[in-house]
């Protein structure tokens, strides 16, 4: 057994967990957080997207006792516009993946401010402006089983244009 800590949503929370315990496994047995969901187990389908110092991560793949010490996002802990975005522009269906992909926005968001290239970044691309296509392969690794991906990209769109604005003004 190994004693972890691990800020989940803002609170110091604290574990005596087997070292082979994922993520995704303290999260909702042993805190109760149903948000993150397991999908595949598998790293594929995206379900089980938190954010981890506020970067994505696949809780599924990722051991608890890795993340002692560090802070762990999930969707029950998200306040932002993005959330309202995909009920206006119908980014989900029956709502399985919609924590996971709400999540990989959020730090999809982060990852395209901060400069970091994708595979069809332009080599001299203005950070300001988000495309379909850069927004559908940075989010390609979060599925949706109800193929709401259309509301999606605009839901991202929506709120990338919202976070321009603020920084233009």
């Amino acid at each position: 057994m190994v004693d972890v800590t691990i800020r989940v949503n803002g609170q110091a929370r604290s574990l005596d967990i087997p070292p082979q315990v994922s993520l995704l496994d303290a999260l909702r047995e042993r805190f109760g957080l149903t948000g993150p969901k397991k999908g595949c187990d598998q790293g594929a389908c995206g379900a089980c997207t938190v954010l981890a110092d506020g970067e994505r991560i696949n809780s599924c793949l990722a051991l608890a006792v890795q993340y002692d010490g560090r802070e762990i996002t999930t969707i029950e802990g998200v306040d932002d516009p993005l959330q309202t975005a995909f009920v206006r522009n119908d980014g989900l269906q029956c709502g399985y993946c919609t924590p996971g992909q709400i999540c990989s926005a959020l730090g999809m968001l982060a990852e395209y401010k901060d400069g970091a290239p994708s595979a069809v970044t332009e080599p001299d691309a203005d950070p300001g402006e988000l495309t379909e296509e850069e927004i559908r392969e940075r989010m390609s690794g979060n599925l949706c089983r109800c193929g709401a991906y259309n509301g999606i990209v605009k839901a991202i769109q929506e709120t990338a244009a919202l976070d321009t604005e603020e920084v233009s003004s």
